[in-house]
């Protein structure tokens, strides 16, 4: 890997960490996270403070820099939730399933039945701290609907009702490695790996 930067992935989630390592593949020399470290909990106001702590904790365990994100849902018909709280928003120990189920029920029950009353985004901030104190953030976004139902069996968490506007309608989950060209979390990611190819000027 040499001259490729080296972080410490600091997701504990298997199907992040997928993409991440996807996405990076030949621009960042990606390490997992500290089997030891237990879970980090985020209790922040927004994205980009949830990838923060996550990241300066692993940052700390592994005594090296590390990359963290945090994605949120943004549905307009229901003021922007889910949002922060996407991957909890039907339970702390909600499923994928339970998410995408309390979603479709929230967007029935407020009557935003037609496309054009579903739109909605996903966001990710993408966070590397370093141990000298150095911060690193940005943003990915892609705008879309949320589809009548669920379609498609690829991606995870809503990835199976997301329906992009600069694709066919396909939802995310029938895209396969498809999705990561304009998905939110392929966006962040190449803008990072674009920051870290820079040369530093200190």
């Amino acid at each position: 890997m040499g001259d490729l930067p080296r972080l410490v992935c600091a997701s504990a989630n298997p199907d992040k960490v997928a993409e991440i390592a996807l996405v990076l593949d030949g621009l960042v020399d990606l390490l997992p996270r500290p089997a030891d470290l237990g879970e980090v909990v985020e209790d922040a106001p927004d994205l980009e403070g949830n990838a923060r702590l996550k990241a300066v904790a692993v940052c700390a365990a592994a005594g090296a820099g590390a990359v963290s994100d945090d994605t949120g849902l943004e549905v307009d018909a229901l003021d922007g939730a889910p949002g922060v709280y996407s991957a909890r928003y039907a339970g702390q120990d909600a499923t994928y399933q339970d998410n995408v189920d309390k979603l479709l029920a929230e967007l029935h029950r407020v009557g935003a039945v037609a496309p054009e009353h579903r739109t909605a985004r996903f966001r990710t901030a993408v966070m590397v701290v370093w141990p000298d104190g150095r911060e690193l953030c940005v943003e990915g976004v892609v705008e879309g609907v949320i589809a009548a139902e669920p379609t498609g069996d690829g991606g995870f968490g809503y990835d199976s009702v997301f329906v992009p506007h600069e694709r066919d309608g396909r939802t995310f989950a029938q895209m396969g490695d498809e999705k990561h060209e304009i998905s939110h979390r392929g966006r962040a990611l190449r803008a990072l790996a674009a920051v870290l190819r820079e040369p530093r000027s200190d």
